[in-house]
């Protein structure tokens, strides 16, 4: 009877251990789950910006548009002006290369910015004063950035807010756009169907990649400015006979259709992609 008691009191005694060991084991366990960093850390708060600042880029690109046509800057830069001027402009190029380069580009990158309508008519004096090839490169860097400015405002001011206002519509408009973007936009600059100010809002809204809409922009602009700066290379031998370019070339059978034909190829991945998507669905039904 007495070794049964001092079995059961050393039992009692040895077990507050055990408790005790696996408490602090628990305890040890926790701190170390509560020292370790999260899987997923949280995102930071999204903080909206006033409107003002939002719209303040399109307002200053509006105004300078108001003030390039109330001040006339579209009736300085016509055929007439081009060869009333032939000679300084040539002399002044021959004298100052570099700076002609500079204001040249400057103006036709402002001009874009303020999606003023003069671009076939810049690119042709390009052609007239730098020659077709160096003025192709000159207008196509110019018109990209130009672009590209007024992309990054648009896209500043009203994405955003599109979004926040339209929902799921314009969220499957940018699903099925941005899916194809490059392809989308080298047809667009390709075939000059739609106005280029268009085609520069409508990528910021339907949330095109800024990559994706400077190279579409830069290749897709590429053939239709060739076009224009060959008139203007050929510029002076119009003058001589009293004539003036026709600006409808490009809609010519003979330049129209290798346009439409690169149009085309660039069609080719999003056909490929979708003929794929439907081919793998039909496997999978059956």
């Amino acid at each position: 009877m007495q070794s049964c008691l001092s079995g059961l009191l050393f039992i009692k005694s040895k077990s507050p251990s055990k408790n005790v060991k696996s408490m602090t084991k628990t305890s040890s366990m926790a701190s170390k789950v509560s020292n370790q960093e999260p899987d997923i850390t949280p995102s930071p708060p999204t903080t909206t910006k006033p409107l003002w600042r939002r719209i303040l880029p399109l307002v200053v690109l509006v105004l300078g548009l108001f003030a390039a046509w109330s001040g006339g800057v579209l009736d300085l830069l016509s055929f007439d002006t081009l060869r009333d001027n032939r000679v300084f402009l040539q002399n002044y190029v021959a004298e100052n290369p570099a700076i002609s380069v500079l204001a040249f580009s400057a103006i036709y990158m402002i001009s874009v910015a303020l999606s003023l309508p003069i671009g076939a008519i810049l690119t042709i004096s390009g052609g007239f004063m730098f020659g077709a090839w160096l003025a192709t490169t000159y207008v196509v860097i110019a018109a990209t950035f130009g672009a590209t400015i007024i992309y990054l405002a648009a896209r500043y001011a009203f994405y955003d807010l599109m979004h926040a206002k339209a929902g799921n519509a314009i969220r499957k408009m940018e699903e099925g756009f941005s899916e194809n973007a490059f392809s989308y936009l080298m047809v667009l600059r390709l075939i000059p169907i739609f106005p280029f100010w268009l085609v520069n809002l409508v990528p910021a809204l339907l949330g095109v990649k800024l990559r994706s809409f400077i190279f579409g922009t830069m290749l897709g602009i590429i053939p239709g400015t060739f076009v224009y700066a060959s008139i203007g290379d050929g510029l002076g031998a119009l003058f001589d006979q009293g004539k003036t370019p026709d600006l409808g070339i490009i809609f010519e059978p003979r330049i129209l259709t290798p346009i439409i034909g690169l149009a085309v190829l660039a069609l080719l991945p999003v056909a490929y992609k979708k003929l794929r998507k439907t081919k793998s669905e039909g496997t999978l039904d059956a």
